[in-house]
C-alpha cells in the first residue's frame, strides 16, 4: 500500500466545489495506495501506470476548470459530469492494484495485519487532516481495507483455467459485494427520515445572529437533497455540527439563481438548500468499496489469464454489462447520483473504467503505442509527487513567494495567474 504518510498544508478551492478540498484527501491515499501495490516493474503493466496518470490528469483539470466550465464540473445532485469519474477511476485502480499485491500470500495473518495497519495509517491521515470526525470520511482505507481482507481470506484455493474457474475461485468476494448493496440499498430505501432541523447565523449590523430552519421530510426511500437516508444517518451518528456546510447541492436550480453555479437563493428556495451535508458520508462508503471489489476483478483478470485477447473480451463484457445495467437502473428511476454514491452511479463509473483501461490497455501494451503516453506514464509512476506539488498549489505557493522589492512583482502576476 503506503510506506509514508504525506502531508500537505495548503490546497486552493475553487468557490464552486468547495467540497473538493475533502475529496482530494481520499484521492491522495488512493495514490499512495495504488502505486505502492503494484508488483515490479519487469511485471507492471504499462497501462495501469497511464491509467493512473491519466486520472491524476483528470483531477487536475476538473479542480482547476470545473469552477469554470460547469459542465464538466461535479453534478449539482442528479447526473454525471467529467469531475463525478475521478473517484471512481481512483478507487477501481486501488482494487487492480490489490490483485498484484496479494497475490502470493506466505502467511496471511501476516498480511492481515499488513493490510489493518496501511489502513490505520490512511485513518490517522485523514484524523491529523480533518480533525475528530476525518476518521468517517477516509473512504479509501475503508473500501481498501475490505477488499485486502476479501482477497487474503475469501479467495478458493483451485487453479484457474477457465472463466468459469475463476468465478468459482473468487465466488465469495461477490457474496461480499450482494450483502454489501443489500444493506446499502436497504437502508437507503427502507429508513424513515422524520423532519429535522438545523441552525445557520448571520450577520446582522455586526453581531451574529442564529435562526432555526426546520426540514419537513416524514417519508421513507427519498433521494432527494433534503430527506435521504445518508444524510440522516450522518446527522445522527456524528452530528449536524460536524456535517460539510458548503453542500454541492447548493448550485442546483433550487437553491440558486446561477445554477448550475453558486449564486444567491431564488424567492421560495427550499429550507434544505442551506442545510449541512457531507459528500463522503457514512453510508456512501458502502458502495465505495463495491467500486474497489469491482477492480479487484478486473485485476484477477490480467493474474489468472495472460492472452492480450482473453483480457481484453472479459474486461469489455464487463464493463458494458456494468454500464447497461447502470443505465438501466437511472431510466428505471434509480438516479445516477455521485453524493449518494448509488448503486447506479456506481455500476456506471466502473464500467466506465473497465472500458477505460480496456482501450489504453489495447493502445499501450498491445499495439504498443507507449511514446504518445510517455507523460501520462510518467505522472502515473509519480502520481503523489505530482499529486501535492500541484493539484494542492504548492508549486504556485512556492512560486508566488519569490518577487522583486513588492509581493506583487511575482512570476504569477507576470503571467496574469495570480491577478
Amino acid at each position: 500500500m503506503r510506506t509514508k504518510l504525506t502531508m500537505y498544508e495548503a490546497i486552493k478551492g475553487i468557490d464552486d466545489d468547495d467540497h473538493q478540498w475533502r475529496e482530494k484527501k481520499d484521492i491522495e491515499s488512493a495514490l499512495q495506495i495504488s502505486r505502492s501495490s503494484f508488483p515490479p516493474d519487469k511485471e507492471r503493466l504499462v497501462s495501469l501506470d497511464v491509467f493512473r496518470g491519466l486520472t491524476v490528469a483528470l483531477m487536475i483539470l476538473v479542480d482547476d476548470a470545473g469552477g469554470i466550465v460547469p459542465a464538466i464540473n461535479h453534478s449539482p445532485w442528479d447526473g454525471l459530469t467529467l469531475a463525478d469519474f475521478v473517484m471512481p477511476f481512483f478507487l477501481f485502480i486501488v482494487g487492480v492494484s490489490l490483485a498484484f499485491a496479494y497475490k502470493n500470500l506466505s502467511c496471511r495473518f501476516a498480511a492481515t495485519r499488513k493490510a489493518l495497519m496501511r489502513s490505520l495509517k490512511l485513518l490517522l491521515l485523514g484524523l491529523f487532516l480533518q480533525g475528530l470526525f476525518g476518521l468517517c470520511f477516509q473512504r479509501i482505507a475503508i473500501a481498501y481495507l475490505v477488499a485486502a481482507l476479501c482477497e487474503i481470506w475469501l479467495k478458493g484455493s483451485h487453479n484457474v483455467s477457465s472463466e468459469l474457474s475463476m468465478i468459482k475461485k473468487y465466488r465469495f468476494h461477490w457474496v461480499v459485494a450482494f450483502v454489501i448493496t443489500t444493506i446499502y440499498l436497504s437502508l437507503l430505501y427502507g429508513l424513515y427520515v422524520p423532519d429535522w432541523e438545523y441552525q445557520i447565523s448571520r450577520e446582522d449590523q455586526g453581531s451574529s445572529t442564529f435562526l432555526n430552519l426546520k426540514v419537513k421530510c416524514g417519508v421513507r426511500g427519498h433521494t432527494g437533497p433534503g430527506c435521504n437516508a445518508v444524510g440522516m444517518i450522518d446527522r445522527m451518528f456524528l452530528g449536524i455540527q460536524h456535517l460539510y456546510r458548503k453542500p454541492v447541492y447548493a448550485r442546483t436550480k433550487q437553491c440558486s439563481v446561477n445554477s448550475p453555479n453558486n449564486g444567491p437563493l431564488p424567492p421560495g428556495a427550499p429550507s434544505w438548500c442551506q442545510a449541512p451535508f457531507d459528500p463522503e458520508g457514512l453510508l456512501c462508503s458502502l458502495m465505495a468499496t463495491v467500486t474497489c471489489l469491482v477492480g479487484l476483478h478486473y485485476g484477477h483478470i490480467i493474474i489468472h489469464f495472460k492472452d492480450h485477447k482473453k483480457r481484453l473480451n472479459q474486461w469489455i463484457l464487463r464493463s458494458f454489462c456494468l454500464l447497461m445495467f447502470g443505465l438501466a437502473l437511472d431510466l428505471f428511476g434509480m438516479h445516477l447520483n455521485k453524493p449518494l454514491y448509488t448503486l447506479s452511479y456506481m455500476c456506471v463509473t466502473s464500467g466506465a473504467s473497465g472500458f477505460l483501461l480496456s482501450a489504453i490497455y489495447l493502445m499501450v501494451d498491445v499495439y504498443g503505442y507507449k511514446r504518445a503516453s510517455l507523460v501520462l506514464e510518467w505522472m502515473g509512476v509519480h502520481a503523489l509527487p505530482i499529486f501535492v506539488l500541484i493539484a494542492c498549489n504548492l508549486v504556485f505557493l512556492i512560486i508566488h513567494g519569490f518577487y522583486w522589492k513588492k509581493p506583487m512583482n511575482n512570476l504569477l502576476h507576470l503571467i496574469g495567474i495570480g491577478k
